[in-house]
């Protein structure tokens, strides 16, 4: 059973045309007519589960919302992401590549997204960045790379110094947007 419909409303995002989705039924805090986000095609959110986008939200590509994750605001999931179970991703974040957002996973307002600088995709937050799958706070990686904690999971020391050259990059861009 269809728990949502495309509408006749679209967006374009570069060659992508994207439909606003309408509830076809009702589940959780959605009710049956209530309009949603915008979505490429059903394969974007899948029918079953509590799944759904709804604001301006946008979810394109091979990406794909299920489970009882959420995606709102003016967030936009693209690319081969998957976010499943319950999950949320609002705000103006970003999520993209090969990303998975899962289990109870927040994810609002992304600054920055550095995939292939180094052994590991860094992703930082308004207060968290993501090394690898590794979650701190600023404060927290400073202490960490100060003194050389993760060395050990690179795989030599070069890595190690790319990855601690980005942090610090991701840290500069962080701080000014602060002043902005």
């Amino acid at each position: 059973m269809k728990k949502y419909k495309l509408t006749e409303e679209t967006i374009q995002l570069g060659d992508e045309i994207l439909y606003r989705i309408e509830a076809l039924v009702s589940f959780l805090n959605v009710k049956a007519g209530d309009k949603g986000g915008f979505i490429q095609t059903e394969k974007n959110l899948v029918h079953s589960g509590n799944a759904w986008v709804s604001g301006n939200a946008r979810v394109s590509g091979n990406a794909r919302v299920s489970g009882n994750a959420r995606v709102s605001g003016n967030a936009w999931v693209y690319g081969n992401a998957l976010v499943y179970g319950d999950a949320r991703v609002y705000g103006n974040a970003r999520v993209s590549g090969d990303a998975w957002v899962y289990g109870n996973a927040l994810v609002k307002d992304v600054i920055v997204n550095l995939i292939g600088v180094c052994e590991y995709n860094i992703t930082a937050y308004c207060e968290f960045i993501q090394i690898g799958c590794k979650l701190h706070t600023h404060a927290e990686w400073k202490q960490i790379f100060k003194d050389g904690t993760y060395m050990e999971l690179c795989h030599n020391v070069a890595s190690y110094l790319q990855c601690k050259e980005a942090f610090d990059f991701c840290v500069l861009v962080m701080e000014s947007r602060k002043e902005l």
